[in-house]
């Protein structure tokens, strides 16, 4: 009998003309699965892969300085109808998809296009799983963390899919060495509990440590990332929730 094939969670990444779909359109995505293994720990999973993608419209120049993809060289490529579904909804089913700050990949991989996979956000992860990270964005993660395994040349040029896919990847992976599926998605559905204050004169202080007054002009804040966590700490000092690290056996749950 032919071994069972792994549980996969595919990471995601895509370089597109801008961010407000359908007026932009997808130019590249790059892919790399994470499997849990016989021994229960979860190990990156074959080679992942990337392909360019036809937008359909011009690249415009605020976005080529980003990713340095050329016009004519997406010209020839297949439209992201034609070919998103072979990369996104891969055999065997996959037990979700992931991606950094995931929302922006939903936009442009609608569940039509996925078969209506579940999402992981490694960076709303992140901010739960490693709150003491100078900052949460897929790079600096890389470099003050320091993934075992990844190959520092496969994981450039930053900014191009398969690269980035790749650095994701050893993030997720680790992720899920330490707290289960169910739980990077019940964060990832829920906006980001940001550990640290990011404006104003409580700037760089933790939530715990700003006076109540403080707190409640962050009740009305129009990022719902902001919103969400002054309301978990102010709910903690009420006696429930808590922002920061959570413990090894809330990981399990």
């Amino acid at each position: 009998m032919p071994p069972p094939r792994p549980q996969i969670v595919r990471v995601i990444d895509l370089e597109t003309t801008g961010n407000a779909p359908p007026a932009h359109g997808v130019l590249e995505i790059g892919w790399q699965d994470v499997a849990l293994g016989a021994d229960g720990r979860w190990e990156l999973h074959g080679e992942g892969g990337w392909r360019f993608v036809n937008p359909g419209r011009g690249i415009p120049p605020v976005t080529q300085a980003v990713h340095h993809i050329l016009d004519e060289e997406v010209a020839d490529a297949p439209y992201w109808h034609d070919c998103a579904r072979q990369a996104l909804d891969p055999y065997p089913r996959r037990l979700a998809l992931a991606a950094h700050r995931a929302d922006f990949e939903q936009q442009f991989c609608t569940p039509a296009l996925t078969g209506g996979a579940e999402w992981i956000c490694t960076w709303k992860c992140a901010l739960r799983l490693w709150p003491d990270s100078p900052a949460f964005s897929n790079q600096v993660l890389r470099y003050w963390r320091k993934p075992h395994g990844l190959e520092h040349a496969r994981g450039l040029p930053a900014h191009r899919a398969f690269p980035d896919a790749y650095v994701t990847a050893h993030h997720l992976r680790d992720m899920l060495n330490e707290a289960s599926v169910a739980q990077l998605l019940e964060w990832s559905q829920a906006p980001g509990l940001l550990p640290r204050v990011r404006f104003g004169p409580d700037r760089g202080k933790e939530w715990t440590e700003i006076a109540d007054d403080s707190l409640a002009g962050f009740l009305a804040d129009r990022d719902p990332d902001v919103r969400f966590t002054a309301e978990t700490e102010l709910a903690r000092r009420r006696g429930g929730g808590h922002v920061g690290r959570a413990t090894a056996q809330q990981l399990l749950l």
